[in-house]
């Protein structure tokens, strides 16, 4: 997807990989085909945030499974919540503080 739609900003932390984005327009669904999410490593986890449909959600944590779990932001709790996981010290409704 060109970068005029969406604008991607990664902020490396110890134990995870904080993925942001922002919409420039209204998405649509083909959109997902030419998406390019940012690379993170693989050995933590990554948390999703930006405003966004449902299903860029759904698209991003498929995209991004293999780390060691994937969360999204919720700024109602002020982290991110666990929505999958591959690591037993971090459980699927746990939350992650951004800002320990």
């Amino acid at each position: 997807m060109s970068n005029t739609k969406i604008k991607f900003n990664v902020t490396e932390k110890d134990m995870f990989s904080l993925v942001e984005f922002e919409t420039e327009e209204a998405l649509v669904p083909e959109d997902l085909s030419e998406l390019e999410p940012p690379k993170v490593p693989g050995s933590k986890g990554v948390i999703i945030s930006g405003r966004g449909p449902v299903w860029l959600y759904c698209y991003l944590t498929h995209f991004y499974h293999p780390t060691r779990y994937v969360a999204t932001y919720d700024p109602r709790l002020d982290g991110g919540i666990v929505v999958e996981s591959h690591t037993p010290g971090h459980k699927v409704g746990s939350i992650i503080n951004l800002y320990p």
